[in-house]
């Protein structure tokens, strides 16, 4: 069992310790902790540190990517069953329908921000499969109900379960990569939210031939399955999910000190040990950046959710019998799983997420003023594909920038929990932006896409952009060398990324 690094072995060296950390430490003491490759090469110490890295990707990459397209499977499945009969079957109206989408995004995003301080005091390996059981359990309640109110009352809870999964996940992978490589990692986790658009569509197609088994509908059969393979990896995560660097069972003593002192030297808050302060909270709400954040993500978040729970609606409005209809859905998600991918690679080379952004929502612009303005099939289509290639990349790169610019382990999971259940909790407006009324060629709901979009993807991400040129330019003129001067080294760690020397990612 792997043993938990701290202080009490600082000075000594080679494996003959196990080194690890007060939970007061500063960042100087990390890079002062027991280096294992001394008298070694550069070139031989970037071998190990890569061996280290792939070895920590195979761990954590995998089995979390497998965890969110769950998650996101879940939460969006319904609009798979509503083309399989689900509304009518339960007798509710267009407005009810889209209320059980609302009290989704409410419960969610309301408990988001606590959630990360949850999985900091449970460990990973216990809140993550406790959480997934939980809205498991939901999950295949929704396949029992009998009318509306039983669904709303599951799509509560699931709401409720599943809000520190994305957040938490963000915020713990910060916790594993320095900043110009957490944005690959995020782009691939992310990219299991657009496999899930994929994969849904094929497997809601498959499930609902189960029409009539067991007294059934097909639709019930997807909430069902989906649910009971929930709960088998939720169990078999109290295994597979690793915690954080200094007690990472799958690492040896040299290889959690390598992590540690790589974060350290990459001025990352998150190689050290805290104990929960209520400061850090008013850090976060104190700081300029949190509401760019928070606008930039609601950008993409909420025209994320709009797409994802009313796609298959739109293109069996194109005409398509509702199988088909499941199945012309897989193509634009795959596409977009790529992209993301590819986009999160160059962000990490070229370091200018906000540009990314900007640039990334135009297709989104593009894609929405495609389905807006014709009623032609093979065009609505295409806006399809183009539109989600202005969506899913830019929620990573925007979680990823938001992490990059904040130091300190909870102050960085605070701002990720302020900044995602903000812009999840505009599922709301997502929810209800879609109506049959408007059907088929859904202006009002594409017009807010579009909204959303210009103003607050393209525009949060231009004046977070610009304001962070500012601080950078600021700190390289020295002008903020006054709040270093006569304090201690651990009174420097504690300004986070107000430190000088802390220069802000574009």
């Amino acid at each position: 069992m792997a043993e938990k690094l701290t202080t009490d072995h600082i000075g000594g060296s080679g494996s003959d310790h196990s080194p690890s950390l007060s939970k007061d430490d500063p960042l100087g003491v990390l890079l002062k902790l027991p280096d294992p490759d001394e008298g070694l090469s550069e070139e031989e110490r970037l071998k190990l540190d890569r061996k280290v890295m792939r070895k920590v990707d195979f761990w954590l990459i995998p089995w979390l990517c497998l965890l969110y397209l769950i998650s996101f499977l879940d939460r969006t499945n319904i609009g798979n069953a509503k083309i399989e009969g689900l509304q009518t079957d339960l007798n509710m109206t267009s407005n009810q329908y889209n209320l059980t989408l609302t009290v989704f995004f409410i419960t969610y995003s309301l408990v988001e921000p606590a959630t990360q301080v949850l999985l900091k005091w449970l460990k990973p390996s216990i809140f993550l499969p406790i959480i997934m059981i939980a809205w498991a359990i939901c999950m295949t309640c929704m396949g029992l109900v009998h009318n509306f109110s039983g669904l709303l009352a599951s799509r509560f809870f699931l709401g409720l379960a599943e809000a520190g999964l994305f957040p938490g996940v963000q915020f713990y992978l910060s916790c594993w990569y320095k900043r110009s490589e957490f944005g690959i990692r995020s782009a691939i986790f992310f990219s299991a939210a657009a496999l899930a658009g994929s994969f849904g569509g094929l497997l809601a197609a498959a499930i609902a031939k189960m029409d009539g088994v067991g007294g059934k509908p097909g639709w019930a059969w997807i909430f069902i399955l989906e649910g009971l393979a929930t709960i088998v990896v939720g169990i078999a995560s109290f295994w597979m999910v690793q915690d954080f660097p200094d007690e990472a069972k799958f690492l040896t003593d040299d290889e959690r000190r390598r992590v540690l002192r790589r974060l350290a030297a990459d001025k990352q808050g998150s190689s050290k040990h805290e104990d929960f302060k209520s400061a850090y909270i008013w850090q976060v709400v104190k700081d300029w950046k949190t509401y760019t954040g928070m606008i930039t993500y609601m950008g993409c978040d909420g025209v994320l959710y709009a797409f994802s729970l009313f796609v298959p609606t739109i293109i069996k409005n194109l005409g398509y019998t509702s199988t088909r209809a499941q199945l012309l859905t897989v193509p634009p998600y795959a596409i977009a799983a790529v992209v993301t991918v590819i986009v999160g690679y160059v962000a990490d080379r070229t370091q200018k997420r906000g540009i990314i952004n900007m640039t990334m929502s135009m297709f989104g612009i593009i894609g929405f003023a495609m389905l807006i303005s014709t009623s032609n099939p093979s065009v609505q289509y295409a806006g399809v594909y183009i539109a989600a290639l202005g969506i899913y990349p830019c929620i990573s790169n925007t979680i990823t920038w938001t992490a990059n610019n904040v130091e300190g382990v909870y102050a960085r999971g605070v701002a990720l929990g302020f900044v995602i259940g903000w812009g999840n909790l505009n599922g709301i407006v997502s929810s209800n932006i879609y109506r049959q009324a408007d059907a088929p060629r859904f202006i009002p709901g594409h017009a807010v896409c579009i909204l959303y979009e210009a103003l607050f993807l393209f525009g949060g991400s231009l004046v977070q952009h610009i304001g962070l040129r500012i601080e950078n330019k600021r700190k390289r003129e020295g002008k903020y060398d006054y709040l270093v001067e006569g304090k201690s080294e651990e009174e420097i760690d504690a300004l986070g990324d107000k430190r000088p020397d802390f220069m802000y990612t574009l």
